[in-house]
């Protein structure tokens, strides 16, 4: 049976290895920014509809990092709300060059959870 994550606490190390693909990582976070200026930009200057289109671009380079580089589905499909503040959470810490040991901590608690 496959665990049900309830918490980002308990979700984001299962987040991380599912972004363990630098390039992968290096979309999302790509997209992430893209989204966070079009939404600063249509919310400053006006033009509404970066709004609509912000998320379908943050998307579509998380989405093709996924397919083509991790060979996996986005954990967005099964967890949208966890997924979406993870990617913030994500963005952040490759922002603050903290995501090596995120990452690390990540791997090192499945090990030893087995």
């Amino acid at each position: 049976m496959e665990k049900r994550y309830q918490s980002i606490k308990e979700f984001y190390p299962y987040y991380l290895r599912e972004h363990s693909n630098l390039v992968s990582r290096t979309l999302h976070f790509i997209g992430t920014g893209f989204f966070i200026a079009l939404l600063l930009y249509g919310i400053i200057a006006g033009p509404l509809w970066l709004l609509a289109i912000a998320p379908i671009i943050a998307y579509s380079f998380a989405w093709f990092g996924h397919f083509v580089f991790e060979k996996n589905k986005p954990a967005t499909f099964k967890y949208p709300f966890l997924s979406l503040v993870s990617d913030f959470i994500m963005f952040y810490h490759i922002l603050t060059f903290q995501i090596s040991a995120k990452i690390k901590a990540a791997q090192n608690a499945v090990v030893s959870n087995s």
